[in-house]
């Protein structure tokens, strides 16, 4: 974090540099507008890129989070036109609608005028070489974008090719980061152009996980969440739905189950599990259900106590009751619809839990002893390993790749099966020895990645980087991404959007971006900005430079330099 000095350093500096522009517009004693701090923002980024030339460097960047894979850029400075539209020739509602979103989210001000000073974009056209929609860990979300004006068109004209739908949706998101409204000229302008983008992401699996167990999140919070994770081009919400703590979840086949609720209001009924991936889906967003199990699911007891130990020891999960497993197997199948890409839950990565699994309540049950010695098992940590295998084997049939936690690896290693991807949390240095394994792998360790620790800095969520200690090519490809995890304890909907920003951002620029896009300098401006940008899209992002994230800003001062 930058001290005072620094901070009013750059406060004098982005006052000096609009004064010129302010003057005889704003009487001397008023503030400037963010808007307009927003523009010179953006300008003085672009500025310093074509001031290094066209190639993208670590000198050169766009203003633009995450940075794209690679691009060029010119030195014009084209408009919107006051008509603008986004035009396609594919029959996809979800193109459709984002077409609406975006303008809804570029177009902020409607006192803009086309003016006739600068050449004017009155279109960008969006191409596609499938229209098939599926969402999968697999799915291409490469694009290109092309804005500007050639050396055979006096006209500028704007193109965006990619491989899906979802590819489009991250080449919309990127145009809106370039466009901003000149309150002095009262257009909505693009500088740097004519820009040329081709993009990719870094990691095809790149989350922020959110824990509706340990407090409540309403539908309408978890929508705004969605919405902010495409602003970053993160494309998975780990829901991790149920906990110890509580049970929101509706069960057609075991309606009990969710009397593990706090409240009767406090509940997703399942067409609102349906309405959530599917508001997800419509931007570009799987949804990654966890049930944890067999620890952590206490709240599971509420309604069906036979299947944990006893009354005053519910957890880990009773496995020497059979109707555990056919319970489970039954709410796996409700969830998944049975078969691969179907059911509530339509991402074929299912989180099955399997941390912290605590097995006193095992070993101190008479019942569970006596089975234990039935079964010819001698410890303990030979039934956590018949459970995790029995639960695999049901998500397996139903067309599901199982997740654990890090301590499912680190108790059983090679033995799981071979389908099995490891979630690590512990320790970074545990993703090595997993794709040395053969295993597939998700990091978010806890030391840099976890949001609810307030004092980790957005420096140290950037600096991580997946790939530490992993140089085997093939072994890297089996590290499919990562996650921030923003668990529950103390977020509420009153407070999730500042815990979560824009310390994610930082994350999601390392999970998208190439691995040398690393600078904390060159960064900064850009997560202010970004910061700012999330703000006007009605996300309640925290300042920058907070010693303590979700804080509150120190004093009087414009968003920029907060």
């Amino acid at each position: 974090a930058r001290d005072k000095m620094a901070s009013s350093t750059l406060l004098f500096c982005l006052l000096s540099a609009i004064s010129g522009s302010l003057a005889g517009i704003l009487p001397s004693n008023e503030a400037v507008p963010n808007e307009l701090v927003a523009l010179e923002t953006e300008m003085n980024i672009v500025d310093e890129a074509l001031s290094t030339g066209n190639r993208f460097s670590a000198a050169a960047q766009a203003p633009i989070i995450p940075q794209p894979k690679s691009f060029t850029m010119g030195q014009q400075t084209i408009a919107l036109s006051a008509g603008f539209q986004f035009m396609t020739s594919c029959q996809s509602q979800t193109l459709k609608e984002a077409f609406a979103r975006y303008k809804s989210l570029i177009f902020t001000h409607s006192s803009a005028s086309a003016g006739n000073d600068l050449p004017q974009l009155a279109s960008v056209s969006v191409s596609l070489v499938s229209t098939d929609e599926t969402l999968q860990l697999e799915t291409d979300e490469s694009y290109t974008l092309s804005i500007g004006v050639s050396a055979r068109e006096t006209v500028p004209s704007g193109e965006i090719s990619a491989q899906t739908v979802y590819g489009a949706l991250r080449a919309l998101e990127t145009f809106s980061q370039l466009v901003l409204y000149n309150f002095t000229s009262g257009q909505y302008q693009i500088r740097g152009a004519p820009w040329n983008i081709m993009d990719a992401p870094r990691f095809q699996h790149r989350g922020l996980l959110v824990d509706t167990s340990r407090h409540f999140q309403p539908v309408r919070s978890l929508e705004r969440v969605i919405d902010s994770l495409s602003y970053a081009k993160l494309n998975v919400l780990h829901w991790h739905i149920v906990d110890s703590q509580s049970f929101p979840m509706q069960s057609q086949t075991y309606p009990s189950l969710w009397n593990g609720a706090y409240s009767a209001e406090e509940r997703y009924s399942t067409q609102d599990m349906k309405d959530i991936v599917e508001y997800a889906r419509m931007r570009g967003i799987r949804v990654m259900v966890e049930t944890d199990m067999p620890g952590h699911a206490g709240s599971w007891c509420v309604g069906y106590p036979q299947i944990c130990p006893s009354p005053s020891c519910t957890q880990p999960l009773n496995p020497a009751n059979n109707y555990t497993f056919e319970l489970i197997e039954n709410l796996l199948h409700e969830l998944t619809g049975g078969t691969m890409g179907q059911g509530i839950f339509t991402d074929n990565l299912f989180h099955l839990g399997g941390d912290e699994v605590n097995t006193d309540c095992w070993t101190k049950s008479p019942q569970i002893a006596a089975w234990m010695k039935e079964q010819n098992f001698t410890t303990a940590d030979e039934v956590y390993m018949y459970f995790v295998e029995k639960v695999h084997g049901m998500a397996k049939k139903f067309g599901r790749s199982p997740v654990n936690w890090e301590e499912v690896f680190n108790h059983f290693g090679n033995k799981l099966d071979n389908s099995s991807i490891i979630h690590v949390w512990l320790n970074h240095a545990t993703a090595a020895k997993i794709v040395a394994a053969g295993y597939r792998c998700i990091l978010s360790n806890s030391d840099v990645w976890y949001l609810d620790h307030l004092t980790i800095t957005w420096q140290q969520f950037y600096d991580n980087d997946p790939y530490e200690g992993i140089t085997d090519p093939k072994q890297q490809q089996l590290l499919i991404g990562g996650e921030v995890c923003m668990w529950g304890e103390t977020v509420d909907a009153s407070d999730i959007d500042q815990t979560v920003w824009p310390r994610s951002a930082a994350a999601a620029e390392r999970l998208w971006s190439p691995a040398n896009v690393s600078d904390h300098d060159m960064m900064l401006p850009r997560l202010e900005a970004f910061r700012c940008l999330l703000d006007r899209r009605g996300i309640a992002a925290a300042p920058v430079d907070n010693k303590s994230a979700r804080s509150a800003p120190p004093g009087p001062g414009g968003c920029y330099v907060q």
